[in-house]
């Protein structure tokens, strides 16, 4: 990874790169309705960001991870969401997606939280120890998109729902 990058918690000065970063990272992701932006601002309005995460460049931020709750059907709680997370183009390829993403999860088990779940590329997450698991799904997506990561080695059983603010468009 580039050694000049550090990874922090996010402030309000950083709220306008975020949206930036966002907005280039997903530009031409083909299986994106280019709305993660949204999600982002979304998610802050209802403080509902557990935890928001900035990968910075000598001062410039080039990378952002959101982390939010999720509901579950069986009434477990304290899961969390991953996404979306993003790293501006010309940063990618360079570890600062994986920095972001070992940071949220470690911050987030020490919340005591129990577990995560994202729709993600399937060969990327596993890496991470995120898996496709039977009995936990999230209806919006085929099941080998979804992925799974226990902290505490439970595994909830039902639907998860993420965030009323994954349903932002604008």
């Amino acid at each position: 990874m580039n050694t000049g990058i550090q990874i922090r918690s996010e402030t309000g000065s950083d709220v306008d790169a975020i949206n930036s970063i966002t907005i280039s990272a997903f530009k031409t992701l083909v299986i994106s309705h280019h709305t993660e932006q949204f999600v982002i601002a979304a998610l802050r309005a209802a403080k509902a960001l557990t935890v928001s995460l900035v990968a910075e460049d000598h001062g410039h931020v080039v990378g952002h991870i959101a982390f939010s709750p999720v509901t579950i059907s069986d009434g477990t709680d304290n899961w969390y969401g991953l996404g979306p997370v993003s790293v501006l183009p010309e940063y990618q390829r360079q570890g600062i997606g994986k920095a972001l993403i070992e940071k949220g999860l470690s911050q987030l088990k020490n919340l005591n939280a129990r577990g995560c779940c994202l729709v993600g590329h399937p060969a990327y997450y596993p890496k991470f120890g995120f898996k496709n698991i039977a009995g936990l799904i999230y209806k919006s997506v085929p099941q080998e998109i979804f992925f799974v990561l226990s902290f505490d080695g439970f595994i909830p059983q039902g639907n998860v729902t993420f965030h009323e603010a994954f349903k932002a468009d604008r």
